[in-house]
């Protein structure tokens, strides 16, 4: 079952001096792309800086509203039926992005949950577990503008969790963290999987969308250059840099390069 649908998707957006009509010029960031994300699957939208996909995010969590095509969630548009959609998904952005940071960590989790109109006695266990979670217990009273950036980026986590989404949108969520916490970030999206919730990542890091990714779509300048299982993406390409020519394999990363370099040839 498909719980995102998109279909020739389309998103334009208009520089310059509308009022005097002066250095208009139109930007196609998203051009018509296609696909579908099935019931509890880690789908990967992988792609350079400005390649879509956050835009096309967006779209999809309902804020932005296509040019042109459709995106789906849950069975309702993203544009038009937001409604159905918001209090059954969440997202995290990378960086530290998205919370109070005059705010402890344990009220901005329940501010959240008061958006979600998560019930008290819920609220108030769901708060403990998440930041235990994170592994932020023990400054859960603290405020967060005295956090490094991966604690900030930790509480980003536990806040896209607070209402216990059915969809979980992803965007470059480990930019921040150390080593460890990229790991234990991997492990609580594994752990997530297992508890039936779908989720959408992008990442730059092609060793996290190996492992995790069930289906890749590579991204360039708001097309679809390829989608599949990583395998399917590795494969019938031969290794060309020096380390993996001496490897005699080909890895995500050195496929994404041999795709995205060779659309510019």
């Amino acid at each position: 079952m498909a719980v995102i649908e998109v279909n020739d998707l389309v998103r334009n957006f208009t520089t310059g001096d509308g009022m005097f009509n002066r250095n208009k010029k139109t930007i196609n960031a998203v051009k018509g792309i296609s696909f579908e994300v099935q019931k509890g699957e880690i789908f990967g939208l992988l792609g350079q800086n400005g390649a879509g996909k956050t835009t096309t995010i967006k779209m999809l969590i309902t804020m932005l509203a296509p040019t042109s095509g459709t995106c789906r969630v849950l069975g309702f548009n993203s544009f038009g039926q937001e409604k159905h959609i918001r209090h059954r998904i969440n997202f995290i952005f990378g960086g530290e992005y998205g919370i109070y940071r005059r705010l402890s960590a344990r009220d901005n989790l329940k501010y959240f949950a008061n958006l979600y109109k998560v019930d008290k006695a819920v609220r108030d266990r769901r708060v403990d577990e998440l930041l235990e979670l994170v592994g932020l217990s023990d400054r859960a009273d603290t405020r967060v503008e005295t956090f490094s950036k991966g604690m900030s980026q930790r509480v980003q986590i536990a806040r896209g969790l607070i209402n216990n989404p059915e969809v979980l949108f992803m965007d470059e969520p480990t930019i921040g963290l150390d080593p460890l916490g990229a790991e234990k970030l991997r492990e609580i999206i594994k752990k997530l999987q297992a508890d039936g919730t779908t989720i959408l990542l992008t990442t730059h890091n092609m060793y996290e969308a190996d492992e995790l990714c069930e289906r890749i779509a590579i991204i360039k300048s708001g097309e679809i250059l390829k989608l599949g299982t990583p395998q399917e993406i590795k494969a019938n390409l031969k290794p060309r840099r020096v380390e993996a020519v001496a490897r005699d394999e080909i890895t995500l990363e050195d496929a994404y390069i041999q795709l995205v370099k060779g659309a510019d040839e």
